[in-house]
């Protein structure tokens, strides 16, 4: 379908926690405390690196240390255009389309400065396998995610729980900034995310968007 582009991420890739109202809701009264003592006022970002990002069909290393990690299932904003302290009226012409990302993390429990270690392994980024073109997703804010382990769905969300809704979160984001063509800003996992063990498949679908697939293997058969 010429609306579907096939799509391998040539700039950086972001993730933002909290940016869904489950995740922000499941830590409860945890927000109020020290270090913060508020919920967050602006998005959290880290980086997803090169060496995270792997496409459609990869194998992902659990490593030997842990016996499952964390499928975190969201919707990865492609940019188009080189995106400058951008309005929210205007937010959304700046995007190209948008993908699948499994933003996937070794579990743990600390949460506003997620460790490198537990988020950036080798492979823990697949994203793809294509980009829907924008112009063909009516909605951003009205996509269904289900995240299915060898074939079972375990897990559903939706992006219409979004904390801020895409046009927002990029016209938040550019105000301290700079995102250029072929980022990836994905928009944030739910509450709830599954965990999966060496020799599952990881099939992750998006509404209109697509669906990604992986398997996990143990660090000990490569």
């Amino acid at each position: 379908m010429w609306n579907l582009i096939p799509f391998v991420p040539r700039g950086t890739v972001y993730g933002t926690l909290l940016n869904h109202r489950s995740a922000l809701d499941a830590l409860g009264d945890q927000v109020n405390t020290a270090p913060y003592k508020v919920p967050p006022k602006s998005p959290i970002l880290y980086i997803k690196p090169r060496n995270t990002v792997v496409g459609h069909g990869a194998l992902v290393q659990v490593p030997t240390e842990v016996q499952e990690l964390e499928i975190g299932a969201t919707l990865g904003v492609v940019v188009g255009r080189t995106a400058c302290n951008v309005s929210v009226s205007e937010a959304l012409s700046y995007v190209a389309g948008y993908t699948v990302v499994n933003d996937i993390s070794v579990p743990h429990a600390s949460f506003y400065r997620p460790s490198m270690r537990f988020k950036c392994r080798d492979g823990f980024c697949p994203v793809g396998p294509a980009m829907m073109a924008r112009d063909f997703v009516s909605n951003p804010d009205a996509l269904e995610i289900t995240v299915a382990l060898d074939g079972i769905i375990v897990h559903r969300s939706n992006t219409a729980g979004l904390v801020r809704p895409v046009a927002q979160l990029l016209a938040d984001v550019t105000e301290f900034m700079t995102l250029h063509p072929g980022d990836v800003l994905s928009v944030g996992v739910a509450a709830g995310a599954p965990r999966a063990r060496a020799g599952q498949r990881v099939s992750i679908s998006i509404e209109g968007v697509g669906q990604l697939d992986n398997t996990l293997i143990a660090e000990e058969q490569i």
